[in-house]
C-alpha cells in the first residue's frame, strides 16, 4: 500500500493484457451470438410441431422408431437378416416348447438307405423345434427336393409327436459323363457322385442322355444274361443307339432299330461259334442282313501273311 491507503501496482507485468474491446468481441461471437441463432432456428423448425398439439410421449415414440429403423437398416446392410430371423425363430420355438409343445417323439418310416438323422436334417427338424410352429408343408417340400426321396409326408400329432414317411429312390445304375461317374435312380434322377463301394458293381452306362434311357435298355439286355454278364459298359451313341464294351475289350455295335434282333444274332453267334471269345476287336450288327467282324492286329497280320504265303505257293506250283 502507499501512504494514501491504495494498493501498490506491480512494477512488472508477466503478460500483455488483452484490450477490453477485443475480449468483449470474443465473448460476443462465441457465447452470445451463435446460441441465439441456433435457438431461433430450432424454435422456427419446431413451431409447427408445437402448434399441432401432439400428445405427450410422442418424442419418446419417435426416438424408439428411429432406433428400430436404425437396427433394421444395419441388419439389412450387414446381411444379418437370416441370422436375426433364425434367432427369432429359436426364441418362438423355445416359448412354445416351454408351454408343452416340444417335439418329444419323432417316428420315421420308409427309409432304407438314408439315416433318420439325415432325414430330420433335410426336413429342418432340430432339437429346438416346436410342434406348434413346425411348417409341415415346408418340411415335406424340403424332403422331396432331395434326389434320394421320391415322395414324403409329414404329420403332426399334438401335443408333441411327429411322423415322417418317405419313399426313397434306390440306386439303379452308374452313369459316366465327362469323365465323372454318378449314381442314378431308375427314373434317371442323379443321386450324387459314386462314393459308396456298395454300388460299384451296378451296371455302367456312358454318354449324354444315357441316364434317361438306361432303364429301358438294361431291361432288354437282362433277357440275354450270357451277354449281359460279359458287358463292362453300355455306351449311348448320339443319343440314338447303343454300343457294348465287353470286359475282354470287344466293341459290339448294336442297331438303332431292331435292338432285340441284333442281340438275338449276337447271342446265337456266341453260342454256336464262340464269337465273343475269339481274338477279335469289334462286332458290327448295325446292318440287318450282315455281321461284320474286325480281327485283332495280331490275327489280321497273321491272316495276311498266310494269304501271301498261299498266293506265292500257288504261283510256284503253276510255274
Amino acid at each position: 500500500m502507499d501512504r494514501g491507503g491504495r494498493l501498490a501496482r506491480p512494477l512488472t507485468r508477466t503478460s500483455r493484457p488483452r484490450s477490453a474491446g477485443a475480449a468483449g468481441a470474443f465473448r460476443l461471437n462465441i457465447r452470445i451470438e451463435v446460441p441465439i441463432r441456433l435457438k431461433r432456428l430450432v424454435r422456427r423448425c419446431l413451431a409447427p410441431v408445437r402448434e399441432s398439439g401432439l400428445p405427450r410421449g410422442t418424442g419418446i415414440a419417435a426416438a424408439a422408431l428411429f432406433v428400430l429403423a436404425s437396427v433394421a437398416y444395419g441388419t439389412v446392410r450387414g446381411d444379418h437378416v437370416a441370422e436375426v430371423a433364425g434367432e427369432l425363430k429359436d426364441a418362438r420355438d423355445a416359448l412354445a416348447s416351454a408351454v408343452g409343445f416340444r417335439v418329444a417323439q419323432v417316428t420315421v418310416t420308409g427309409r432304407r438307405l438314408m439315416t433318420e438323422k439325415d432325414i430330420l436334417r433335410v426336413a429342418g427338424v432340430t432339437d429346438r423345434s416346436s410342434l406348434l410352429f413346425l411348417d409341415v408343408e415346408g418340411a415335406r417340400a424340403r424332403l422331396q427336393a432331395s434326389p434320394w426321396i421320391a415322395v414324403a409326408s409329414v404329420r403332426k400329432f399334438y401335443p408333441g409327436a411327429l411322423m415322417i414317411d418317405v419313399d426313397e429312390r434306390a440306386p439303379f445304375a452308374l452313369w459316366q459323363k465327362d469323365g465323372k461317374i454318378s449314381l442314378i435312380a431308375a427314373d434317371g434322377t442323379v443321386l450324387g457322385p459314386l462314393g459308396d463301394k456298395r454300388f460299384a458293381t451296378l451296371p455302367l452306362v456312358v454318354g449324354p442322355g444315357a441316364e434317361k434311357k438306361a432303364r429301358d435298355f438294361l431291361a432288354v439286355l437282362d433277357r440275354y444274361p450270357a451277354i449281359r454278364d460279359t458287358v463292362r459298359a453300355s455306351i449311348l451313341v448320339g443319343e440314338r443307339r447303343w454300343n457294348l464294351r465287353l470286359k475282354n475289350g470287344i466293341d459290339v455295335r448294336l442297331p438303332e432299330d431292331g435292338l432285340e434282333q441284333g442281340l438275338d444274332t449276337l447271342a446265337a453267334l456266341d453260342r454256336d461259334k464262340k464269337l465273343l471269345t475269339r481274338d477279335i476287336t469289334a462286332v458290327d450288327l448295325r446292318l440287318p442282313d450282315r455281321v461284320s467282324v474286325r480281327l485283332s492286329d495280331a490275327v489280321a497280320q497273321a491272316r495276311e501273311e498266310a494269304l501271301k504265303a498261299k498266293k506265292s505257293k500257288g504261283k510256284g506250283g503253276s510255274a
